[in-house]
């Protein structure tokens, strides 16, 4: 049985395009845990100065069991990650930016090699990105990009993107560009 972490990026909930096409691909999983953060719930607080100190006299203590290591510790067990995110803004919520940030914590999900290189400590096998937007996000996926950048820091995994496009313009067949989506998910089980 395999632990899939579901990092909830939809601000909006039960209206939100993006989480309908997230419990979809996770209705799939039927035999694996899924451990579900929700990060509208979460309200997580960017570090700041003193939060960031307090991080790093933990981290230079070793002591793994302090809450704020939580969310790190969470993500290196993690078999699959599957991330939902709006495309919000040309990239995603702020509040994904915030819980990636509570997760690279140096000694846990990454370390410093020999030469200076960060090299992964996470053990996903892949991570899934699930996206909706209301135009078409083009060359502009900035917030897939940063995204791909960690999974490649924190060995997360092969990453995969999946998104319906264009919900907002009148005009557009959205049950279409969902159905396109949701033909993405099939062809990834």
């Amino acid at each position: 049985m395999s632990t899939i972490l579901f990092v909830n990026a939809c601000m909006r909930g039960n209206d939100s395009r993006t989480l309908s096409l997230c419990k979809e691909y996770l209705a799939t999983k039927t035999s694996d845990v899924i451990e579900e953060v929700n990060l509208d719930k979460l309200a997580l607080s960017p570090l700041s100065g003193s939060s960031a100190a307090y991080r790093m006299e933990k981290q230079a203590k070793k002591a793994w069991d302090d809450p704020i290591f939580t969310y790190a510790k969470q993500m290196v067990e993690a078999d699959e990650i599957v991330i939902g995110a709006p495309y919000w803004d040309l990239s995603f919520p702020a509040a994904l930016k915030t819980y990636l940030e509570h997760c690279c914590v140096c000694d846990i999900t990454f370390h410093y090699t020999q030469e200076g290189r960060p090299e992964g400590l996470c053990k996903s096998k892949t991570l899934t990105y699930i996206t909706t937007s209301g135009g078409f996000i083009g060359d502009k996926n900035f917030g897939y990009d940063y995204v791909c950048g960690l999974a490649e820091m924190l060995s997360l995994g092969k990453p995969r993107f999946i998104s319906a496009e264009g919900l907002d313009i009148i005009g557009m067949d959205i049950d279409a560009q969902i159905d396109k989506a949701r033909q993405a998910i099939k062809e990834l089980i």
